[in-house]
């Protein structure tokens, strides 16, 4: 199955092929003749195809769960008997590789879930691959090639920061399985928030044509340096119509370090602050020109933020010079800082400019104890941790907050069919507090008839019933 996230990401690229020079040094001319316009983008495509690649990916998909074989469960749930059925999905996408051990990056939707996975070079030669990391809030993902010797093709690393609205870009991968394709564009926006794809939503926007396999490709500039990872296009049809979103490459740089580290997962700096959008009425109450900027609604006590000397009701407009328009421009400018380090962060207080500098650092890690709930109830599937800073921080939770949240949710099991989500809080089952996840374990051993559930989503606390 050729997948490409719609709502989803294109790529950009349109105008005279210049000399490959850094990107901070190119002269931005528009054509003044004809001959400009027959020059060619070819030099930068020979460079740059032979480390894009195809990705293809296959999973196993069992048609129902044998916990459907119960009696009682038929029952309540309505699920017809019958033995269980399996299928191989496959889906296509492409990748970039970054290193010359074989490291590829793609999209984490492209491989998700995958039991096999196969990476195909511009020259046709196919390895097999496993995955290194993934990182869902980025929709990223590292592959590593099966090759115990060979040194593969290298795309260069640009600076997605560097680029500017009108700059020409070429999109490059393998759009519904017909082979390498070059497509170009200019870059149509360059910090595009409020798209909804992932966790950081701060995207390239680009008009050159993207199509369902060309995820995971690469956006480059001029001077055949990747600017950015193609993700998703904004379609009614299904197919390119001039929006498409690409992951900017310093985002990506930061996963790609991850994985180089031996890490399982991406670090991350932590500020430990809930931050809000500002309106226009806000943005007029606190005295400000305009709704722009990342509004501070509360501050978890000993964290970066507090330590820093952050407030309620501060305004961060920029990090490290570079502006903030609203909450995720400022997850993303603070996610690709270097752990380590001090940010200095321009706050607005109480009408006047305030320089602040905060500790890049990771949220505070507590036991997890994860587990996956095996006995029959409702939560058979899904997987629960405690919350931690961490934790609430990597599925977006109030940073405050505290209790069971539901981490995962496997596909085709009895809580992903009940409507669990990836993030709910559990706060009560039969009457039961849950504040460990050792209770929510003991709580879903006890047989039961009737299950009350009660959780939070999204700031809203639900009660529902299953059974009876």
């Amino acid at each position: 199955m050729n997948i490409l996230r719609i709502l989803a990401v294109v790529i950009a690229t349109a105008t005279a092929a210049l000399p490959a020079l850094p990107v901070a040094a190119q002269t931005r001319v528009v054509p003044s003749s004809p001959e400009q316009l027959r020059l060619s983008f070819a030099p930068v495509a020979h460079r740059v195809s032979p480390a894009v690649v195809n990705v293809y990916a296959a999973k196993t998909v069992v048609a129902r769960n044998p916990l459907f074989e119960d009696p009682l469960f038929r029952r309540f749930f309505g699920e017809p008997g019958g033995p269980g059925a399996s299928q191989v999905q496959r889906s296509l996408g492409s990748g970039v590789i970054v290193d010359a051990a074989g490291l590829v990056v793609t999209n984490n939707h492209v491989i998700e879930g995958a039991d096999e996975i196969k990476v195909s070079l511009a020259d046709k030669r196919e390895f097999d691959a496993k995955i290194v990391l993934k990182d869902p809030r980025s929709d990223l993902a590292v592959l590593r090639l099966v090759d115990g010797k060979e040194r593969f093709p290298v795309i260069e690393i640009g600076d997605s920061d560097a680029l500017q609205v009108g700059d020409v870009v070429l999109a490059i991968g393998n759009p519904f399985g017909v082979g390498q394709t070059v497509t170009h564009g200019i870059v149509s926006a360059v910090a595009r928030t409020q798209v909804g794809i992932t966790d950081y939503q701060f995207f390239i926007q680009t008009d050159a044509a993207i199509n369902p396999g060309n995820s995971g490709g690469a956006l480059v500039d001029l001077s055949g340096r990747l600017v950015g990872v193609n993700t998703a296009i904004f379609s009614r049809s299904g197919g390119s119509q001039g929006i498409g979103f690409a992951v900017p490459v310093n985002m990506v740089r930061v996963v790609v370090a991850s994985a180089k580290s031996g890490g399982g997962s991406v670090r991350r700096p932590w500020l430990g602050a809930k931050l809000q959008a500002l309106t226009g009425e806000i943005a007029e109450n606190l005295g400000l020109k305009r709704p722009a900027g990342a509004l501070i609604a509360s501050i978890v006590p000993n964290s970066p933020a507090a330590r820093a000397g952050l407030k309620t009701g501060d305004v961060i407009v920029s990090i490290d010079d570079q502006a903030v328009d609203d909450p995720n421009a400022f997850d993303y400018r603070f996610a690709t800082r270097t752990l380590g380090g001090r940010a200095q962060l321009g706050v607005i207080r109480a009408g006047k400019d305030v320089k602040l500098e905060v500790a890049l650092q990771t949220a505070p890690e507590t036991p997890r104890q994860e587990i996956t709930i095996q006995s029959r109830s409702p939560f058979f599937g899904a997987t629960v941790s405690n919350i931690s800073p961490a934790v609430a921080d990597e599925l977006r939770l109030d940073p405050s907050a505290s209790g069971v949240v539901i981490s995962d949710v496997a596909e085709g099991s009895i809580a992903q069919s009940l409507g669990f989500r990836k993030g709910d809080v559990v706060l009560q089952v039969n009457n039961a507090k849950i504040e460990r996840t050792p209770d929510l374990d003991r709580a879903t051993r006890e047989r039961s008839r009737v299950w009350r559930v009660t959780i939070l989503r999204n700031g809203q606390q639900m009660s529902v019933v299953f059974g009876g």
